[in-house]
Parts: structure tokens; sequence; C-alpha cells
């Protein structure tokens, strides 16, 4: 097969996988585009939005749909960090410790709630998300792979939350919102089969091993200098102060590239545009920044101006 070849049946490949899953999750198929380029440029995801939307039937339908072990892990205020990565217990006819394994090491972890843990047990995640290993009792664990995190966080004015650290945040690749379904969309799901049943009966679409090949597809999107040019600009004009109190870090604008690579994979071609930095870039950066106060705006909003008001070169 040559190298068209193996691009044209990854790309169908990805193309059923969003099928699949806007079947489940209705009328959101920018929402489930994110979720998948977020995936197979190897980031993790985080789903703002209020309860009941759709955030957790969203990350079990993908981890169906791909063939990855799932967990499902509640945060609350009581969750201390060994509930998510293990505890060594002493087992006396070994006469050693034995490291039992937490929920964290499945391929796609749900972290439902995030920020209503306190920061001790978020900050757990941290090299996991980082590194893609757990190290317990100084021994160190490798994860599965491949690694997800999809973390859901309830509006801040909720009462029993926590805001996530900066540092958090910045592990995150993208950070979306499902919000509510359009009335045709809503319609279905009330006429429709009960969301649990339906994901029961998905088939896989892809396999592990293809998601780790579409993984490393990405890194081979081609990006021009003229691109590099564009995104050092948007970078820079993150910095200038006339948008957000503090920029990007390098490490975001490599994120924001791997991004941008991964949506022109879904879109089946070897390059990366313009447009696929600006479709990319609020769900990419926005989390990641603070605007100005006297601009009146939202992060998102100040991400849109700055994408209208900065030329293509």
């Amino acid at each position: 097969m040559t190298q068209r070849d193996s691009q044209s049946a990854l790309a169908h490949q990805l193309q059923a996988l969003q099928h699949q899953i806007s079947t489940i999750i209705k009328g959101k198929p920018a929402q489930v585009a994110d979720c998948v380029a977020c995936l197979i440029a190897g980031g993790h995801l985080l789903i703002e939005d209020m309860p009941g939307v759709g955030k957790t039937t969203l990350a079990h339908t993908l981890a169906r749909s791909m063939g990855l072990q799932f967990s499902r892990v509640q945060f609350t205020a009581d969750l201390m960090p060994s509930d998510l990565l293990g505890v060594s217990i002493y087992e006396k006819d070994g006469g050693k410790f034995r490291f039992h394994p937490g929920p964290v090491f499945a391929q796609v972890l749900l972290a439902d709630e995030i920020n209503r843990a306190g920061p001790k047990t978020q900050s757990a995640l941290l090299e996991a998300m980082e590194e893609f290993q757990v190290t317990a009792d100084g021994t160190t664990h490798a994860l599965p792979q491949p690694f997800f995190v999809i973390a859901t966080q309830n509006p801040s004015e909720q009462l029993g939350t926590y805001p996530l650290p900066e540092s958090q945040l910045d592990r995150f690749l993208m950070c979306i919102s499902l919000g509510y379904p359009d009335q045709a969309s809503e319609r279905e799901l009330l006429q429709g089969q009960d969301s649990r049943a339906a994901i029961r009966a998905l088939e896989p679409v892809m396999t592990p091993a293809q998601v780790l090949a579409a993984q490393q597809a990405v890194l081979q999107v081609h990006a021009a200098d003229a691109l590099l040019d564009y995104l050092q600009a948007l970078l820079a004009a993150t910095r200038s102060g006339q948008w957000f109190t503090e920029g990007l870090s390098p490490r975001a604008g490599l994120a924001v590239l791997r991004a941008a690579r991964a949506k022109a994979l879904l879109s089946g071609r070897d390059y990366v545009s313009p447009e696929d930095v600006q479709s990319i870039l609020p769900q990419t950066i926005a989390h990641r920044l603070t605007p100005r106060a006297s601009s009146g705006r939202g992060a998102r909003e100040q991400v849109r101006a700055m994408i209208e008001a900065l030329p293509i070169p």
C-alpha cells in the first residue's frame, strides 16, 4: 500500500469514527471532530459545561468506538490521590508490598467533575497526563497506550468546586463545551432508545493499534514555513499585552501546531492550512489565557477578535 493509499484509508476510518460517535452525540459535529482531533494529536480534553448535556456519554462512546479500555472516576471532595493512582498493599504470603493499579490505568480515563476534588488530588493527574506514567512508592509504572484523559468541569459558580491550577489547565490540549442540543436533535434523543443501551450495541470502528498509527500520522502532516510564521504571529499577539494579561508559552504553541495537524488529517490533507489553525485556536488556547479586563470579552471571544485583527501572512 502506498503512502497516499494509507492516508486515504486512515481518512475513511476517521470519518467513520466521527459518524458513529455522531449517532449517539446528536447535532454536535464540530465538538465530535474536536474530540477526535484532540485524541489523535495525543492530547487530553477538558469539557466545561452544565451537568446532563452528554459529557460522560461522549467519553464512553469515543472509547467504545475505538476499542479502548474505559475507566470513569467521579471526583469528589474526599477523593484521595491513591484512589486514582493505586496503592501498595503488604502481602503477608509474599512478604513484600504489591502495587494495585488504580482506575488511571486505562486507555480512556473520564475524570468526571474534576473541579469537585481538592487541588492535591487534581495534581495527582499531572504526571500521568504529561509523562504517561505513574510513580508510587518510588517505582514508576507505565500507563497503557494510547492514554487519553477526558475531564469534565462544572461551571465555577456552582457550589463545591475548586478552580483548576494553571499548570493543570496547560496539560489539556483542548477545552470545549457541548451546550444544549438544537430542537431537532433533542427530539431525536427523546424519541430514541436509552443512550447506555445504544453505546453497548456499538462495535469498534478502529483498534488501539490504528489509533496509535493515526497519532504517528499526525506528526507527518507538513507545516510550511509560511504557516509557522502565521502561528508565531499569533503567539506574539497573545504576548503583546493588547489582548491578554499574559501570553502563551512555547509549549502552548506546540500544542496548537499538533491540534492543527490533527485537524488537517481529519480533512484528508497532508499539510496544515491557516484555516486549520484558526478553527482550533479558541478551543486550544482560550483556557490558558486571561483577557484584559478592559476588553469586556470572555477568553474565547477575545481569541476570535484577535484572529480577525491579525492578517494571514
